[in-house]
């Protein structure tokens, strides 16, 4: 069997064996699943809070941005709490609290030592106790702790709401004023966040772990890493060593082939450029668009952590308020990186097959109108759902899902979801008769198929959870989405679009490129696919997502140990001819992109990967370090570097101005620098310092959050953020200047051409019998 029908089987098998245990391990948490009680109640008979009343609730969380405003279990944003975690922490202080004073008459703090532990061992003892009966679907809660239970529900209500004695602390939190206005909304709300605390330290039956394997911390009801936590981290990091010393023996017993003899001449001037192609140039102009705005709502998300209601003093939070903006800011980050890596596709099908399909060009055009109408449809949706404009069911569909980076309500995702499907058969079609004829680089061209195909359908994990599906079950489903379709199979089909366009180029044998990028494929996914439950620790799944995900993720980070490698190949291509001059910044941004997944998705994405290291610093600005490093360092560059290649060939010459993209490189990636290294970096490590020592409920106060140093790095992150700025607004400018020097040169051509024709053909368009 030769190497590259090896590398197919190993690819299909390693397919069929990691969606196996995809499948199952999702069964299983599906089994394991907190319970969400029919009733809670006290053990004098009254009823705190019904199912309805916390299935409801989760709704109005939802609808109010969800994810966007704090964090559940970790997953959400991070400038107001984690509502599990302050929960937690509110019921614990205000449980002993209560017994300290009955008892001794004073308040916990003052006690001594002695009377302190033995408070502590009571509460552990009452609250990490599972009351919950099967049979009845019932929660028992003692009258002491139904007692406090009202005192924190009335905080949060007061605090959702207008009651000016919160005024400050929503400030704080970035939370608008009147965000729900209604009082019963209010209630239910707080329903869901008691059952959302319930399960993260109430331990499972049978065993002394919580529904959430005892996150968060908060030493005050026991929740400390489990043992399984501390030895898987351990035996993924010897799986991880292991892996490198593998991938650096296996590369360096590889033969490198010659590189081949490099053209006299640019081959991809030869390409024709079709008119389906020349139509996608709105698509990147688009890009360039969204990625402006995106920016501009980062800036505006960002400074919300300093004054929570206002931008530079002005009060903008009544009209756009921190939850719709750092929506908007996610949201358009896929949005824009997506477009682009589409656009590519749709442009380089007729180039690489050299064939144009009927009504091609009018596929391309509908399908952008459906984009334009599905980017801005959505984000006019949240903020209505945001503004609480609709009702619970209807934001479902129109409004704001609540979930970080699926939040489009369910109708927006139909259309999106059409809209990929007209895109894969756009692709498709185009590409057809390349993947039929039996060329040199046909393993390239199936594995670009086949990523297209992917793409198209793994989107529809979106549909797979409803309005009142288990939480645990739309996490799980959630990252099927964010991790495997943005993370996975996008990367599939970049890589083997740059490998195309570098073997089209003559500065790689077809018969390298096919074998290095199948074997990247299988590498990737191996660690790719299951990677996804790296994010599941602490989500109300059992410890076996723990053991399975912290090996399989150690895996991820294997393959980006060779990226050196791969980006002093690519900056050498960028020098192999003189031609190549043309292509320059194109390949530097592919350069930056080695670069940035070494740093951005290896190195940062490796610090809160191991379930130890992520048990004290989820839901802290590690993970937002690690998500601008990859997002934008990885997909961003290289939907950049795609959108530039693309543009290069269907614009003018003369319109092209490497004298702009050489500033606009250096000051995306040194203003990306200096957001990470000087800001989020230290910002998160210093509340991971808070964070195991006092618990996550401390580095997610208001105490750490709007302390001096956490501001201070708020602020370092200003220098960074300008250079960044400065390096999207020159390539705006560069894209507009094309845009008008193109028109300009096929004005002018279109001039020459007709200036001796007869007064009737020019009227006529140019055209004659």
């Amino acid at each position: 069997m030769n190497p590259s029908k090896r590398l197919w089987l190993t690819l299909a098998i390693l397919f069929l064996v990691s969606f196996s245990i995809l499948g199952w391990i999702g069964g299983d948490i599906y089994r394991q699943a907190p319970p969400v009680p029919e009733r809670v109640v006290s053990e004098s008979g009254r009823v705190l809070y019904t199912k309805d009343d916390i299935q409801r609730g989760r709704q109005v969380w939802q609808s109010m941005g969800g994810m966007q405003v704090g964090s559940i279990w970790g997953h959400g944003s991070y400038v107001a709490p984690d509502w599990s975690a302050d929960w937690l922490h509110r019921e614990a202080t205000g449980l002993l609290d209560s017994w300290s004073l009955r008892e001794y008459g004073t308040p916990y703090g003052d006690v001594g030592d002695e009377r302190q532990a033995s408070l502590k061992a009571r509460l552990q003892t009452q609250m990490r106790a599972n009351t919950y009966d099967a049979e009845t679907g019932t929660i028992v809660v003692s009258d002491d702790r139904a007692a406090v239970i009202e005192d924190v529900r009335a905080h949060y209500v007061g605090l959702m709401g207008d009651d000016t004695a919160f005024e400050s602390l929503r400030e704080q939190y970035a939370i608008a004023n009147g965000a729900v206005p209604s009082l019963d909304n209010r209630e239910l709300l707080t329903g869901f966040f008691f059952w959302t605390s319930w399960a993260a330290t109430t331990n499972r039956p049978g065993d002394d772990i919580t529904y959430t394997a005892n996150w968060p911390h908060e030493p005050l009801v026991g929740n400390t890493p489990t043992t399984a936590t501390g030895m898987w981290s351990i035996a993924s990091v010897i799986l991880l060593l292991a892996g490198i010393g593998a991938l650096v023996w296996y590369h360096a017993t590889q033969r490198t082939q010659e590189a081949p003899v490099t053209p006299a001449s640019d081959p991809l001037a030869e390409i024709r450029v079709t008119p389906s192609m020349r139509a996608t140039a709105k698509y990147f102009y688009t890009v360039i668009a969204l990625f402006i705005a995106q920016m501009t709502l980062g800036a505006i998300t960002a400074h919300y952590a300093v004054e929570g209601h206002e931008f530079y003093g002005i009060n903008i939070s009544e009209v756009l308020p921190y939850a719709v903006t750092r929506t908007w800011h996610t949201q358009l980050a896929v949005f824009w990186i997506a477009t682009a890596w589409l656009a590519t596709g749709l442009y380089m099908a007729p180039a690489i097959s050299g064939y144009e399909p009927k009504h091609q060009k009018l596929g391309v055009n509908v399908l952008y109108v459906a984009l334009v109408t599905v980017v801005v449809g959505s984000m006019a949706g949240e903020w209505l759902g945001v503004q609480q404009a609709f009702d619970l069911d209807t934001n479902f569909y129109l409004g704001h899902q609540g979930w970080e980076y699926v939040d489009l309500g369910r109708f927006w995702q139909l259309l999106l979801f059409v809209g990929l499907m007209v895109w894969l058969g756009l692709v498709g079609r185009a590409l057809a008769p390349a993947l039929k004829a039996r060329t040199e680089n046909r393993t390239l061209l199936w594995l670009l198929f086949l990523s297209t195909v992917a793409i198209g359908l793994f989107y529809g994990a979106s549909f797979a959870w409803g309005k009142h599906t288990h939480i645990s079950m739309v996490e799980y489903w959630r990252w099927w989405v964010v991790h495997l379709w943005v993370e996975g199979f996008f990367e599939v089909f970049a890589t083997a679009i740059i490998a195309l366009l570098f073997t089209r180029l003559g500065l790689v044998r077809a018969s390298t490129a096919n074998t290095v990028t199948l074997f990247a494929t299988v590498v990737f996914l191996t660690g790719g696919i299951l990677g996804t439950l790296h994010h599941l620790y602490f989500a109300g799944t059992t410890e076996g997502v723990i053991a399975v995900g912290a090996m399989v993720s150690a895996l991820e980070v294997v393959p980006l140990v060779l990226l050196g490698v791969e980006a002093v190949e690519t900056y050498r291509h960028g020098r192999a001819a003189p031609w190549m001059a043309a292509y320059r910044w194109p390949v530097m941004f592919f350069v930056a992109v080695a670069f940035w997944n070494l740093v951005g998705a290896g190195l940062f994405g490796f610090i809160i990967n191991p379930p130890i290291s992520l048990y004290y610093v989820q839901g802290l600005n590690l993970t937002a370090n690690h998500g601008h490093a990859a997002l934008f360092g990885v997909y961003g560059m290289l939907g950049v570097g795609l959108m530039l290649f693309c543009l290069r060939g269907m614009t003018a010459p003369e319109a092209w101005k490497d004298s702009l993209l050489a500033p606009a490189f250096w000051l995306l990636n040194i203003g990306l620098a200096g957001m990470t290294f000087f800001s989020l970096l230290p910002a998160g490590i210093y509340q991971a310092v808070a964070s195991v020592s006092e618990g996550l409920w401390y580095a997610r106060s208001p105490e750490v959050i709007h302390g001096f140093w956490m501001e201070t790095f708020v602020w370092m992150r200003v220098p960074g953020d300008i250079l960044f700025a400065a390096g999207a607004a020159i390539l705006a400018v560069f894209a507009a200047r094309l845009w008008l020097g193109s028109r300009g040169q096929a004005e002018a051509a279109y001039a020459e051409t007709t200036r001796h024709l007869p007064g009737a053909a020019v009227a006529a368009g140019g055209r004659t019998k």
